[in-house]
Formats: structure tokens, sequence, C-alpha cells
């Protein structure tokens, strides 16, 4: 942890920032703070250096035009690709999905290389993806369901040192069988809501890698109402 804190990096959210998931980072902050871990949100505008010494970075989702702004930033200011190195915790969401890996081709069909954290290539699909998911956790990443709301044009496709974070039961996902992403302490996602919210078992294992420590037991009755509620609109028990 950095200065006895756990610093958490909340990356352009001025440019990525459409859909509220600059709301993740304040979930880390909270659930560490109620257990009695110090933790520091640090926010990083557009034209701003990155830091290379955060402990967990959350970049979120938006449209194509910041989307490329946003790679180029981060390629001029390469602080949370030197962190993701030393095993640095990364949480990407959307448009983080499809800039972390080694190219994206937007819908106007041009192809921008991203920033070869994730090994993926991402491309615009014939129609866009809106509405709830569900799915199941890959390999015992975590416990229980993962939902969130997804709204995205772009489909994903993983690489061998990539794994699938989910398997889709509602929704699309990456590609219609399967959801997100994880390799090493990178983790991505298209779900929106925010993600955090709605699965705090997630971000309790984004917590646990930071931290290295297992958090303990946090029971919010908001949360199991929310989880419970989005689950039923797509269909499914909680």
């Amino acid at each position: 942890m950095s200065n006895d804190k756990v610093s958490i990096a909340l990356v352009l959210p001025d440019l990525l920032g459409t859909y509220g998931d600059f709301g993740n980072a304040v979930v880390l902050e909270k659930r560490m703070t109620w257990r009695g871990i110090p933790a520091e949100i640090v926010t990083v505008n557009f034209g701003e250096p990155v830091p290379d010494s955060c402990d967990i970075y959350v970049v979120g989702g938006g449209e194509d035009t910041a989307q490329t702004l946003a790679v180029r930033h981060l390629r001029d200011h390469p602080g949370m690709q030197r962190a993701a190195a030393r095993g640095a915790v990364v949480l990407g969401v959307c448009a983080g999905i499809q800039i972390f890996g080694e190219s994206f081709t937007r819908a106007d069909q041009v192809t921008h290389p991203g920033l070869g954290l994730l090994d993926s290539t991402s491309h615009a699909g014939g129609s866009r993806a809106i509405g709830e998911v569900v799915a199941t956790p890959a390999d015992g990443l975590f416990e229980g369901l993962l939902t969130g709301f997804e709204n995205h044009q772009g489909r994903t496709v993983l690489g061998p040192s990539a794994r699938p974070l989910a398997h889709v039961k509602v929704g699309t996902g990456n590609d219609g069988s399967v959801e997100g992403a994880v390799q090493g302490r990178i983790l991505c996602t298209y779900l929106h809501g925010p993600v955090l919210p709605r699965n705090p078992q997630l971000a309790d294992l984004l917590i646990e890698w930071a931290t290295g420590t297992k958090p303990a037991p946090l029971e919010l009755e908001a949360v199991t109402r929310l989880r419970t509620e989005r689950a039923k609109a797509a269909g499914v028990p909680a």
C-alpha cells in the first residue's frame, strides 16, 4: 500500500465518465473505510500525468471519440501501465476493456492500437447490446451471480493469456458467450450499473488483490436488495 493508505486512481473520469462508472472508485473506498482500512481516491483528469504509485486504477466507459482521446493520453502518460507491470490492480469498464487490449476497431472501421495490457482485440458488432446482463463467474473467481447493465456495440475476442470473467446467462457481454476478462490483476467488464455497487463480491476481490488480505464480511441490506431487484428484472433468481 502507498503511504499506509490504499490509493485508488480514478482515471480520466472527464472523458470516460458517461455511465457513472466513477461510482466504482467510491465503492472501493467506502468498503475499505467501513472495515478500518485507510483508503483515498486520486482523480486524474485529461491533460494530467497518471501516477504510477497507486494501488488500484479504475477506468470507466465513454463514447468513441472520448475513448480514442483517452488511449492517446494514456500512451503519453504511461503511469498506469507501469503500475500494472509491478502488479497494481486495474479495473476497466466498457471502453476500458477495449483500450486495454492490443487493438480496437471503431464503428467507422478505423482500427486503433490499444495499450497492450490485455491479450484481446475488440471491434464493432452488427447491433448494439443494451440491457441487463447476468453471468456466472468463471473458474470459481468469486461467488454469486455477476449482474450489470450493458450499452455497447463492441465485441471483444480474448487471446490465450486472458480468461473470461464470467459466462453469460442473460445478455451479450463480450460476444454472447463470455463476459469480461481477467489477466493477472487486470479485470475488465462491459457492465455498468456501476458494476461494483451491484457486485460487492467483485469489489472485495479487487480489495483482496490490492491489500493481500481477504476482507472481513460486510453485510449491507441495501446492497442485497439491489442485487435481488436487478436479478429479478433480468428474469433470474438472485
